[in-house]
């Protein structure tokens, strides 16, 4: 009987993971960038294309359905061409493996990073799932893949218990799962319960770590305790150096030379100041004469500052003809 369960259990799990013809990612990753800001600890999250792919991003109303934890370099896991593999997952029939970070160029990706993770807990997380590669997914557990097979209207209250519905480890090797446990062994939160103690006077938020077995790819990315890296702008972007397909005409306000006034208009001449004639250009002798004797100035004195006014006030005039 088991043999059976086990025969018919592949077969369900090789028709979820069959890839669904058409995909094409609306935001692709660059690999360059992409290899360039990864890091160990670093959560990597996939909107996938398989059957189960769909059924997962149905239940989690979520772009991403698959998640991988970036590891490094994993000892004795190399690809043909020599590319090593970096990526530990779970995927359903195959159980916890490595792969390289290539694997997902094609796809929409989304780098999630914990904060203020120390390096001694950042290799605890990453040597928990390294030394559970191996672990495999029981196909003969039929009611854990039969779940997949039938995405029936479900209530948004239960869709999470979906994911988790079964028995024995296969549920608990999912692929959120896998990396929900490799944090948990460091106590770090992705999601927790908090609660308010009863106690006045300790007045303390208690954190329950949630059972691993409920975890979706998306809770990394909605997780308060973990940043979204973007490999594109991380390290600096220059929106004028993008290189556009199409040839668009420019605006006539933008290519055109921009003017407060328009064509038919044109700015009205300035007007020089006309001439005071009322001013007196000289001040009569016996004007001064009368000024009082104790400003201390003599008349011969006021006499000189009266020339100096007359061959001023004869130079403005002449400017003003020549302007």
């Amino acid at each position: 009987m088991g043999t059976v369960l086990d025969s018919v259990g592949k077969l369900i799990a090789a028709y979820l993971s069959k890839e669904v013809p058409g995909y094409e990612p609306f935001t692709p990753s660059d690999p360059e960038h992409l290899r360039g800001v990864v890091e160990a600890g670093d959560v990597l999250l996939v909107e996938g294309n398989n059957r189960i792919s769909g059924i997962i991003k149905y239940l989690t109303q979520s772009t991403w359905s698959h998640a991988a934890l970036y590891v490094g370099p994993v000892e004795g896991a190399i690809e043909s061409d020599g590319e090593p593999h970096v990526l530990i997952e779970a995927n359903i029939g195959e159980g916890v493996t490595s792969a390289p970070l290539s694997k997902y160029f094609p796809y929409h990706t989304r780098v999630c990073r914990p904060v203020g993770l120390s390096y001694e807990d950042r290799t605890t997380v990453c040597r928990y799932a390294i030394n559970r590669i191996g672990f495999g997914y029981d196909t003969k557990n039929i009611i854990d893949l039969m779940r997949f097979l039938f995405p029936l209207p479900i209530p948004q209250r239960w869709r999470r218990r979906m994911i988790a519905i079964g028995s024995g480890d296969p549920t608990k090797i999912i692929c959120s799962a896998l990396i929900a446990q490799a944090f948990d062994a460091v106590r770090y939160p992705i999601l927790p319960k908090i609660t308010k103690a009863g106690s006045r006077a300790a007045r303390r938020e208690i954190l329950h770590i949630r059972d691993s077995s409920l975890y979706m790819p998306r809770d990394f990315d909605i997780s308060p305790y973990f940043e979204v890296v973007k490999p594109t702008i991380v390290h600096g972007f220059d929106y004028t150096a993008l290189h556009w397909a199409d040839k668009q005409k420019p605006l006539e306000e933008v290519a055109g030379t921009f003017s407060v006034f328009p064509e038919t208009l044109r700015a009205p001449p300035l007007v020089p100041e006309a001439i005071d004639q009322e001013t007196p250009g000289e001040i009569p002798a016996e004007q001064v004469s009368a000024q009082p004797a104790e400003t201390g100035v003599t008349s011969s004195e006021h006499f000189v500052l009266l020339d100096e006014l007359a061959m001023y006030r004869a130079r403005g005039r002449a400017q003003e003809m020549a302007a």
